[in-house]
């Protein structure tokens, strides 16, 4: 089974993989594809006074850092994934990424930090949910 774990470095973040790791504990027949998605930029400030590949290394930090607790946790039960920085609108690239990378569930946390954090309330669930047809579990 292919499963889509997408975070964002907070609490709830960090509650989802540890469901997905007691969930495939065990399970030898899994890929875990680890993602955090980074909005574009569109700061004319920024963007007129920064040079594109600053923008692109920045947001590859900033997602970087977001992905450092969930790479612990992962590394520490054993789990072996596919770790990823991307950048986009939320609900549309996670989709994207789940469809081109043949994942057949999705896991996630449902409040976080940034434009994850209102995946669960907002309207980027309703548009996530709209886009998918894969099962999507959302983890308190």
């Amino acid at each position: 089974m292919k499963i889509l774990l997408p975070v964002d470095g907070s609490g709830p973040s960090d509650r989802a993989v540890q469901h997905l790791i007691s969930t495939v504990d065990g399970c030898t027949d899994r890929e875990i594809y680890l993602i955090n998605i980074q909005t574009p930029i569109d700061a004319p400030e920024l963007l007129g006074h920064m040079p594109a590949s600053e923008i692109e290394a920045m947001q590859e930090a900033r997602g970087g850092d977001a992905l450092v607790s969930a790479r612990a946790l992962l590394d520490k039960a054993g789990i072996p994934y596919t770790a990823a920085v991307l950048v986009g609108p939320v609900a549309e690239t996670i989709v994207d990424y789940a469809q081109k990378n043949g994942c057949e569930k999705i896991v996630m946390g449902t409040r976080g930090l940034g434009a994850l954090g209102s995946v669960l309330l907002g309207s980027v669930t309703s548009r996530l949910m709209s886009l998918t047809e894969l099962p999507v579990t959302l983890v308190k």
